[in-house]
């Protein structure tokens, strides 16, 4: 276990080098409509893997909200994914009764998670600069203080 966790750990480190490029990925939206990573570029992104059945994810999304909300105008955008193991229903729900107001997918084949390093643990987290780069990887719910100053940081940048 211990040895587990210590993987775990060096992995999220090694997740975090600004110089790691987001994967080239296709995410298809509760509306149905498409979106690629490469189409997020020119904004400081939050890309977070979660589910309907993890507490943490659902704990932590009034602040995923109120973080979007507060940055939204500037530049940034979330893009919630939900893991293949949810089912279409539940997040739909979700995203109604919760009003979500960013965009939410569903990674049905797994193909997104996969190309980002093979995510099994929810909440993971990611965020982007404009350049699409990740610069943060969060494994569980961040530390929204600090995520907040990364995304005013990400947003001065050109």
């Amino acid at each position: 276990m211990w040895l587990w966790l210590c993987a775990l750990a060096v992995a999220g480190l090694l997740g975090a080098c600004s110089s790691d490029r987001a994967p080239e990925s296709s995410y298809v939206l509760l509306d149905g409509s498409k979106i690629t990573t490469t189409q997020l570029q020119g904004k400081v992104v939050l890309l977070n893997f979660w589910a309907t059945s993890c507490t943490t994810c659902v704990a932590e999304m009034p602040e995923v909200i109120a973080t979007y909300n507060q940055y939204k105008d500037r530049g940034f955008e979330t893009l919630a994914v939900a893991m293949s193991y949810d089912p279409p229903s539940y997040v739909v729900n979700f995203a109604q009764t919760r009003q979500l107001p960013f965009k939410v997918a569903i990674d049905n084949t797994g193909a997104a998670a996969k190309a980002w390093g093979d995510i099994q643990l929810t909440p993971t987290t990611f965020v982007l600069d404009k350049q699409g780069n990740i610069v943060k990887r969060y494994v569980g719910a961040p530390n929204f203080a600090e995520l907040h100053q990364l995304i005013d940081k990400l947003l001065h940048q050109s």
